[in-house]
């Protein structure tokens, strides 16, 4: 499902423009991103929780060459999914 099918379907379901709902759609996904920027953890109950983890420096090989490479430490996002989300898809 892309952006725009999600939006579709919302605006269908709450009985909103699809300019209304692709703005709050925008204005949720750049709060989650604030968040996460800033260090905090956003948990969506029955959802899923987004947040940011440590990745350490590591040694790594470049399959072209073979030699080895170092890959420096860096933050990356992660999301777990909820006992809700979970049993949904089962």
């Amino acid at each position: 499902m892309t952006k725009d099918e999600l939006i579709d379907a919302a605006s269908t379901k709450a009985g909103c423009s699809k300019k209304e709902v692709g703005e709050v759609l925008d204005a949720i996904l750049e709060n989650i991103t604030k968040a996460l920027m800033s260090g905090d953890k956003v948990v969506l109950t029955g959802f899923g929780v987004f947040r940011v983890v440590d990745r350490a420096a590591r040694e790594g090989v470049n399959p072209k060459t073979g030699e080895r490479i170092h890959i420096n430490a860096s933050k990356a996002p992660k999301f777990k999914a909820g006992k809700g989300l979970k049993e949904a898809v089962k």
